[in-house]
């Protein structure tokens, strides 16, 4: 849908709504919703289980589970800031999303994408200090800690997405409305605008490096101590327990980063469309599932905590 506007510069067609092209072929429409459906409501399931274990289970009143809680609770709301709409697409073949509507979904997305770099960073340094530095661990990483670190995150990435925000929604768009994806990311909407863009794109440049290059140093860094450390314990028992306290959010960490990096990094180039589609099937719906299953099947505590609620909930049938 589409509506003309006069100005100075002549007659403008200026869309009201935006197209997304999803994945373009309509006869798998319905087996797409088949798979995604499920795969969502148990990517909700896993999180919000993990955010009830955090907070009712005793045992789990600690740093490291305390920022797998706000994770967990992060990676719901990330989840549901795309998903449901695609879904909804896929069974009604309605495509369409209102500008209003693009710019709320961007937002979010962008905001909790960059909330959950600063978080897995905050994570991995929690980790370092566990390994590397545990006569000091409970001084360095205190509850009031804790809290500014989960707190300096999620504000970190809202902030800086409201100022990308800003310079988008000065853009006019008056020419085509096709999206060639499946949610309002940000290159893809520019370049729609009939507008000169190149403040947006430095700007969204400009916070995407805040957001992502300096989390992903700590990362690294964080892991490089640790693997150093590790390597550094005389006998294998050691090891393993030391590496087995980190080695789920590595996966974690590797998964995201990994997917963001293929997504945004590779040309945009119309041949591989296609696969950037698929990576960022990867980091909006894939990491979100596997965060809960990683750290339910390969974390001891998160095991028994689940054992002991279903325990508990028996008892009351």
């Amino acid at each position: 849908m589409q509506v003309k506007r006069n100005d100075r510069d002549g007659n403008q067609t200026e869309p009201i709504i935006f197209i997304l092209l999803d994945f373009n072929n309509e006869d798998l429409w319905v087996l797409f919703s088949i798979l995604f459906l499920p795969v969502y409501l148990v990517t909700m399931a896993g999180n919000i289980l993990i955010v009830t274990l955090v907070i009712l289970d005793q045992h789990l009143h600690t740093p490291m589970y305390f920022f797998l809680g706000s994770l967990s609770c992060l990676e719901t709301c990330y989840s549901s800031t795309i998903m449901p709409r695609m879904l909804v697409s896929f069974l009604t073949g309605d495509r369409t999303i209102s500008i209003k509507g693009c710019f709320t979904q961007l937002y979010f997305f962008g905001s909790l994408a960059a909330a959950e770099c600063y978080l897995l960073a905050v994570m991995s340094y929690d980790r370092y200090l566990a390994i590397c530095r545990p006569l000091h661990y409970m001084m360095l990483m205190n509850g009031r800690i804790c809290i500014m670190l989960i707190a300096g995150s999620w504000i970190s990435g809202f902030l800086g997405m409201n100022i990308v925000l800003y310079f988008v929604s000065q853009l006019r768009f008056c020419g085509p409305n096709k999206i060639n994806t499946f949610f309002c990311d940000l290159s893809p909407m520019v370049r729609l605008s009939c507008n000169d863009t190149d403040l947006v794109e430095k700007t969204a440049f400009i916070v995407s490096f805040i957001a992502i290059l300096p989390p992903l140093l700590i990362t690294v860094s964080s892991y490089v101590c640790i693997i150093k450390r590790i390597i550094r314990i005389p006998s294998t028992t050691g090891k393993q327990k030391a590496f087995s306290t980190c080695s789920s959010h590595l996966i974690v960490v590797a998964c995201f980063y990994g997917s963001l990096m293929i997504v945004y990094v590779l040309p945009n180039i119309s041949s591989l469309s296609d696969i950037k589609k698929v990576f960022s099937l990867f980091y909006t719906l894939l990491t979100p599932l596997v965060n809960p299953i990683i750290y339910s099947l390969r974390n001891k505590e998160v095991k028994d905590a689940v054992k002991k609620t279903f325990k508990l909930l028996q008892r009351t049938d």
